[in-house]
């Protein structure tokens, strides 16, 4: 997989801890200089997170208010203080993640040398053995031997954040080793773990609510988007091929499917007739809806909760990302696993991390009684696949999809690296105006367009 600008990938480290230093990410001034031990980011404000999302992290995650809402403000900084980290260690750069009740962010490094640079940015530096580059180089071999034919009895591959190696589940040893002969990786960075895990999309043909394909199969919105003048919603692939047509949660048209692609990914969108206008909200389920303010990728422990038409708000957390899954339909890749629970129906319905959108479900196992593993689809490659616009709050203008390259000179404006923003200051940039979001001292690559974290444009 190619690594973009502000690509959000995690890897835990299994080896030699080079700084301990327990900080959480007290701001992002952090990244030139490291705060105090066990200081922590000043809360999200109470009209920014929704009642419905709030009362889900308590249920889910044992938290109250004022802690779901200090702990959303530590891992979006967390996010950030991380992607510039990535940019800044380049090759040695081995993952990031949060873990504790206070987001505390650990970036991994293959170079010792570079542990004081991430100390120096607030975060606890750790020294592995592997960097994510080879150990997704082994995934990236994995992935491609199931596109030719997917593995049997090995359900799920991923970046183990535990152990810097490569896991692949598997029913039986033997089907695991089958699979790392077919595709003829390297044995050494790479754990067969034994699993019951039987993976399975969550679109069914039952009916209910949200929207339903061809007037039988049911899924759910994922979030509302917009291709030029086209207005729809994205979704997973597997609810419907180009050309499915589909009735809203009134039974009334609704649009057609213009893109979908399954197995491989599970992604796709649908454009929607004039009757249906986008809005960038998230249905709370009698909760109060949830606003979309962008789409920045959480890293890896962070908390996020899914919303879909069968069993509503749930919460957990990201334990993986960039993760292979086999359903019986074929393999999908790309996934990021989460904690999370999902039933049929759920599919294609919308993951959030705070106000940020974070993907569409995919599928998973379990069920919302007993519990369960379930995966998302990330947005921004979504949106990235199609050319859509995810549709977000800050005057009805939508946010672009991200780009997969930056511009080879600089774009120039007043905004520059070593400033220290105020919340609301604003500054040009690219030749638009951008209001500061969040207090912090410009590091290199937390330019206005990249960071929708600490940026708005206006």
């Amino acid at each position: 997989m190619e690594r973009t600008t502000l690509r959000r990938r995690a890897l835990v480290a299994g080896t030699a801890t080079v700084a301990v230093g327990a900080l959480a990410v007290a701001g992002l001034t952090g990244v030139a200089s490291a705060g105090p031990a066990g200081a922590t980011a000043p809360p999200v404000s109470a009209d920014s997170l929704s009642p419905g999302l709030l009362a889900a992290m308590e249920r889910d995650l044992g938290l109250d208010a004022d802690e779901a809402r200090s702990r959303i403000a530590q891992e979006q900084r967390a996010a950030a203080v991380a992607a510039g980290l990535e940019k800044s260690l380049g090759a040695s750069f081995a993952g990031a993640r949060v873990s504790g009740g206070k987001a505390t962010l650990t970036v991994s490094t293959t170079d010792a040398s570079e542990a004081a640079r991430i100390t120096g940015a607030g975060a606890r530096a750790e020294v592995v053995g592997h960097s994510l580059d080879r150990l997704e180089g082994v995934k990236k071999s994995l992935d491609k031997a199931a596109l030719k034919k997917a593995p049997a009895d090995v359900p799920v591959w991923y970046v183990d954040v535990a152990a810097n190696r490569v896991v692949v589940n598997a029913a039986t040893t033997e089907a695991g080793t089958a699979f790392l002969k077919a595709a003829k990786v390297d044995g050494s960075l790479v754990t067969v773990a034994r699993s019951a895990e039987q993976p399975r999309t969550f679109a069914d043909i039952r009916g209910g609510d949200a929207y339903y394909m061809n007037g039988s199969g049911r899924c759910s919105v994922g979030f509302s988007v917009t291709r030029g003048t086209q207005n729809g919603f994205a979704t997973a692939g597997h609810c419907g091929r180009v050309g499915t047509t589909t009735n809203g949660v009134n039974q009334q048209a609704q649009g057609t499917f213009q893109g979908s692609t399954f197995p491989g990914r599970d992604i796709a969108w649908v454009a929607t007739n004039a009757n249906w206008t986008p809005r960038p909200l998230v249905n709370g389920y009698g909760r109060g809806d949830v606003t979309v303010a962008g789409s920045t990728a959480a890293v890896v422990g962070a908390s996020v909760c899914r919303s879909g038409s069968t069993t509503g708000w749930h919460c957990g957390t990201i334990q993986q990302l960039n993760t292979s899954v086999t359903y019986p339909e074929g393999t999908i890749s790309g996934v990021t696993r989460t904690s999370v629970c999902a039933e049929p129906g759920d599919s294609g319905g919308s993951y959030i991390s705070g106000s940020q959108a974070q993907g569409v479900t995919s599928g998973g196992s379990g069920t919302c009684s007993s519990g369960g593993t379930t995966y998302f689809q990330p947005i921004n490659p979504l949106l990235q696949a199609y050319g859509l616009t995810l549709v977000t709050s800050g005057g009805g203008t939508p946010t672009d999809p991200p780009t997969t390259n930056p511009p080879t000179t600089p774009p120039g404006g007043t905004w520059a690296v070593g400033t220290a923003y105020a919340a609301g200051a604003t500054v040009t940039y690219g030749g638009a105006t951008y209001r500061c979001l969040q207090a912090h001292t410009a590091q290199p690559g937390w330019t206005p367009a990249d960071v929708p974290a600490l940026w708005q444009r206006v």
